[in-house]
């Protein structure tokens, strides 16, 4: 029975650089406007014809002063060598076209405080680098970015976790500190004293759902202090968790990205909290094993960090 098996190609295969110049040769009749086409010196081109002399065990070339002529051996290698260098030409034109077709779009997944805060400049700066590549966004928590990532929904992700979520890859871009607010008629903006992570821990809060980094910070940021109370409002949105406090509804917890005007126009209050660490890594992922390309390669840089 024949086997399907291929055996690796034997090392007497020249290279298709050496090809190539043979086939200038073939062209031209003299190696001296074969290596000024193929763009080596005359000395270099000579050497790599003896060496692919040497390699195919046969004469390739009659060498002259009026010039290189095919040996009959040389002829019906440059008839083969024709093929495979016609081959790899078209293989290099599909690569391309694959290549181009990637790098006609590129789909973005981010948790929503970067894809609110700092994916808009990201973008603004690939657009003038790539005004070919169509961009789409799609914002949700981190949950929901590494799951369009493994589903194959996304080239490139961001999110906001403590650490990076099974089945993906991915690099520190930036770093983020969470900050207790409230409006400015709530009691707490009267404080003179710092809160006591138990004090924040027992109190009712507008927070952000599960699956998203800064419930996932604050969890673990407060499970040695008793574990966060009932949620007084649990909201899928940095912009309704504000909203919710600037009304009074009570305290929230959020990114210091997504507070400045706030804090700014005094809409909102920042509380200081002692004793607990509320800092985070920002991340941008992508699936294990596929480090970004194209023009995820390039978004990824203008980040400041190459995967």
């Amino acid at each position: 029975m024949p086997s399907d098996q291929h055996s690796p190609l034997s090392h007497r295969v020249p290279d298709l650089g050496a090809l190539e110049l043979l086939l200038a040769v073939a062209r031209h009749g003299s190696l001296g406007r074969a290596a000024r086409d193929v763009g080596i010196t005359q000395p270099a081109a000579s050497s790599r014809v003896r060496s692919m002399e040497r390699q195919l065990g046969v004469a390739l070339l009659d060498r002259s002063p009026r010039g290189s002529r095919l040996t009959d051996a040389g002829a019906l290698v440059t008839d083969w060598a024709r093929r495979i260098v016609e081959a790899a030409e078209a293989f290099d034109a599909g690569a391309q076209a694959l290549r181009d077709r990637r790098d006609s779009r590129l789909r973005v997944a981010a948790s929503m405080t970067i894809a609110e805060y700092l994916l808009p400049g990201w973008l603004i700066a690939l657009r003038a680098e790539r005004p070919g590549t169509a961009v789409s966004l799609l914002a949700g928590n981190s949950a929901a970015v590494a799951q369009r990532l493994l589903g194959g929904e996304a080239d490139l992700g961001f999110v906001e976790g403590l650490s990076i979520p099974e089945g993906l890859d991915g690099t520190v871009i930036a770093h983020d500190r969470l900050v207790v607010v409230v409006a400015p008629s709530h009691a707490w903006a009267r404080r003179r004293t710092p809160l006591t992570p138990a004090e924040l821990a027992a109190t009712p809060l507008i927070l952000r759902e599960y699956g998203s980094g800064t419930r996932q910070v604050l969890d673990a940021a407060l499970a040695v202090h008793g574990g966060l109370a009932p949620p007084l409002l649990e909201l899928s949105s940095t912009t309704a968790v504000k909203g919710a406090a600037e009304s009074g509804a009570g305290p929230c917890v959020l990114s210091e990205l997504a507070l400045g005007e706030e804090l700014s126009a005094r809409r909102l209050v920042r509380i200081p909290v002692a004793g607990v660490r509320l800092r985070r890594q920002l991340r941008a992922v992508w699936p294990t094993g596929h480090r970004p390309a194209g023009p995820a390669r390039d978004l990824l840089s203008l980040t400041g960090r190459e995967p």
